[in-house]
């Protein structure tokens, strides 16, 4: 049984990783009895009734907070949607340990639009009994329709992720990790690198939560963003680990245009702080004498900026 919660009003992340346990020996989340600080009693309703959508659905009154918690069958994530006025915020969580803190993005209606549309287009059959909040002509960022919008895009969401087929399409994939990823290597690449890690570190949080059904690149570009970030901020062990993750993630896999550029950033690495540095080391030369990879390879932050996310 996975856990799903509903915020709309003011954007509060305080008490927010006690809102999701998982029992070790069970798989998923389950609600804690708690309420993250700040709410009340007074201004919940919760059901914890196995089916999905069963229970009270309340309304806050305008200007103060509207919390649902609902209890629903085995679903891939659990989220928190909160929002301002045309922007609604998501905390993702999947399966691990319960102390693991969720990631988080904020999306547009427009966003969440566009995601409806292409999948129209692309699942008529699955799609044809999702349903989708429709824009008002008036009163479009009430209180009210704000409330009422969040929990309708919750439902959407978690219908989405009760189709397979939906749950692995591509477009659902970019909806809540290629806009992170953009955002990250436009930071990188103009220098901005403490801003850039957080993004990169969200985007890997993020692929980790949701899996990443379609293949290792977007996975390798991350955790070539955040070696980069973490090499120019002159923390050359966290650099060395995510290119240890990627050379993991690669395997046996030749020639992949970032095996070279992460083999030669692990050989520079570990000779900086004084690791073994051998396995890379012949790994790297082989590519050069086969002539699958130029002397020197290309860095991975030109191959960061090169990169075309589509």
């Amino acid at each position: 049984m996975w856990g799903l919660c509903v915020q709309s009003g003011t954007k509060s992340q305080a008490g927010l990783e006690g809102w999701f346990r998982g029992p070790g020996d069970q798989p998923g989340f389950q609600l804690a009895t708690g309420l993250p600080e700040g709410l009340s009693e007074e201004r919940t309703t919760r059901s914890e009734g196995s089916a999905p959508w069963k229970g009270q659905k309340g309304l806050a009154a305008p200007g103060t907070e509207a919390h649902l918690c609902l209890s629903l069958p085995v679903l891939p994530w659990a989220w928190v949607v909160s929002d301002e006025p045309q922007l609604y915020t998501l905390a993702v969580m999947g399966p691990g340990p319960p102390s693991r803190q969720p990631a988080q993005i904020s999306r547009r209606y427009s966003d969440f639009e566009r995601l409806h549309r292409n999948l129209q287009r692309q699942f008529r059959g699955p799609m044809a009994a999702i349903s989708f909040p429709r824009k008002r002509l008036r009163r479009n960022f009430t209180a009210e329709t704000i409330a009422r919008r969040s929990r309708a895009f919750e439902q959407f969401l978690s219908h989405l992720q009760a189709v397979p087929e939906l749950r692995q399409a591509p477009d659902l994939q970019d909806f809540f990790v290629l806009p992170e990823l953009r955002r990250a290597q436009s930071l990188t690449c103009t220098g901005l690198y403490h801003e850039a890690l957080a993004l990169w570190a969200n985007a890997w949080q993020l692929q980790t939560q949701l899996g990443t059904p379609l293949g290792p690149d977007r996975p390798l570009l991350t955790l070539a963003g955040l070696a980069v970030c973490h090499q120019e901020l002159e923390d050359p062990g966290e650099a060395r680990a995510c290119c240890e993750r990627a050379l993991q993630l690669l395997g046996d896999k030749n020639p992949h245009p970032l095996l070279a550029p992460f083999l030669e950033a692990h050989v520079r690495l570990s000779w900086r702080l004084g690791l073994d540095k051998r396995q890379s080391e012949a790994r790297l030369q082989a590519l050069q004498e086969a002539g699958l990879t130029p002397t020197p390879p290309p860095s991975l932050k030109e191959l960061l900026i090169k990169e075309v996310l589509d």
